[in-house]
């Protein structure tokens, strides 16, 4: 939707609300909603304010403390909120409202470099300094539940009922019980702009996947964002609930399996037309995918997917097709590209995208050599475990030197003191599992 086309539904009353939102650290829109005529007098080409917090809270939206860029010592000032008007889009699962996506900039003018979509920018300009633009995809599963999120809530997220029943992967029947939600989600993410492709059932009870098209990695991570957020908003207008947790249960976690490619000014394949920079790319992948798991699973509960036999990574190792390993080469030819299968559905875009870039860069700056694909089960491999734990892969980040050359020191202190929050949050919390343990036998 182009800005002429706002200004005239606005006019005719078609459209009445724009929202103006960032996507904050836990990959979540925040912002306002906008009266569409104050939107295009006093924002659309200028900006809006919002609390500088947005980017030094917790996933309770509570403020904490050791971020230099938002605190109480500060003040907890304003940033501004810049439109990006190419992503301008109306919403269909709101009455008479269109979204657009903002940068975040400070007061002198300055773009605050600790916001995901400014990281990400900063790593796709390092590519186009080598004349190169990434195309990418991301692969959200999520759990599908009969109980709406105030009814989850209530029960303590304990007893839901699944909206199926038993494992689904693939399934024509088991997906046509849910098709009415689905295919609402999917016709109205279209209509939205973003260019679906397929649904699918997955292994859990009630888990599921929609997939959207391989494009430019700026707008795959802006429409992953508006796609996780509006899906869990259609899903509530309809009593269910959606939840993109990493591990729900027991059973399989929910991924989001993310492909790269690299593409010349020219439009050729990087991967296809100097297979050298792929072997250079992957094995940058491999030297730094420990150091910046961080980045592609930020939650205590991330770690909970990386178990042997489970479709989750467990091993540091790269194969052509081999769904074992934690790097997977996929696609043939001008498609040939990579698939990275650590993240699970909780990840940011924006930061996961941007890890796997440095990494890429780190490799192919340097020329490391790649080691042959491993094939095979992986999981029984002699090779670097993924870190089993957020306490790890902070301290792996934190003493990045890669990381810190690619998003710098800034960045890195900020993110480092993310994972301290919720660390600090997850050691203070008591459990279902130690009432159960210790009521009465402890």
């Amino acid at each position: 939707m182009e800005l002429g086309e706002l200004r005239r539904a606005v006019s005719d009353g078609s459209i009445d609300t724009v929202l103006l939102a960032m996507t904050d650290m836990q990959g979540r829109l925040q912002g306002k909603r906008m009266a569409g005529q104050h939107f295009i007098e006093e924002v659309a080409e200028r900006a809006a304010e919002a609390c500088n917090y947005l980017l030094a809270v917790d996933v309770e939206m509570d403020t904490v403390g050791g971020y230099a860029s938002s605190s109480w010592d500060a003040g907890y000032g304003d940033f501004e909120l810049r439109p990006d008007l190419t992503t301008l889009r109306k919403l269909p699962w709101h009455p008479a409202t269109a979204l657009c996506l903002a940068d975040i900039y400070a007061h002198d003018g300055a773009p605050v470099t600790v916001s995901p979509r400014q990281i990400l920018q900063r790593q796709l300009e390092r590519l186009s300094e080598r004349g190169w633009s990434a195309n990418a995809a991301t692969e959200l599963e999520f759990m599908l539940f009969e109980d709406s999120y105030e009814q989850a809530w209530d029960a303590g997220y304990r007893g839901l009922t699944p909206a199926n029943r038993y494992n689904v992967d693939y399934s024509m029947l088991g997906t046509a019980r849910v098709e009415p939600l689905i295919r609402r989600i999917r016709n109205e993410m279209a209509i939205a702009g973003l260019e679906v492709e397929a649904s699918k059932g997955e292994c859990n009870a009630g888990q599921h996947e929609i997939n959207f098209r391989y494009q430019n990695a700026l707008r795959a991570a802006d429409e992953h964002t508006i796609y996780k957020n509006g899906a869990k908003e259609i899903a509530a207008q309809e009593g269910y609930a959606i939840s993109f947790m990493a591990k729900y249960d027991q059973l399989e976690g929910s991924s989001c399996h993310v492909h790269l490619s690299l593409t010349e000014r020219s439009g050729a394949p990087v991967f296809t037309k100097h297979p050298e920079i792929f072997d250079h790319f992957v094995a940058g992948q491999l030297a730094c995918l420990r150091e910046m798991t961080l980045l592609h699973a930020p939650n205590v509960n991330s770690y909970k997917r990386f178990v042997a036999g489970s479709f989750a990574p467990t091993a540091v190792a790269w194969g052509r097709d081999n769904r074992t390993c934690a790097l997977r080469e996929v696609g043939r030819g001008g498609a040939r590209r990579i698939e990275c299968r650590l993240p699970g559905a909780d990840v940011n875009p924006y930061l996961t995208l941007s890890a796997l870039i440095a990494a890429g860069l780190h490799g192919v700056d340097n020329e490391l050599p790649l080691e042959p694909a491993f094939s095979g089960n992986a999981y029984t491999a002699d090779k670097p475990c993924v870190p089993s734990t957020l306490r790890e892969a902070r301290d792996l980040f934190a003493s990045s030197e890669v990381a810190r050359d690619a998003f710098g020191d800034e960045v890195v202190i900020h993110y480092v003191n993310g994972a301290d929050v919720e660390l600090n949050a997850f050691e203070a919390a008591v459990t279902d599992w130690e009432r159960v343990r210790g009521f009465e036998r402890l």
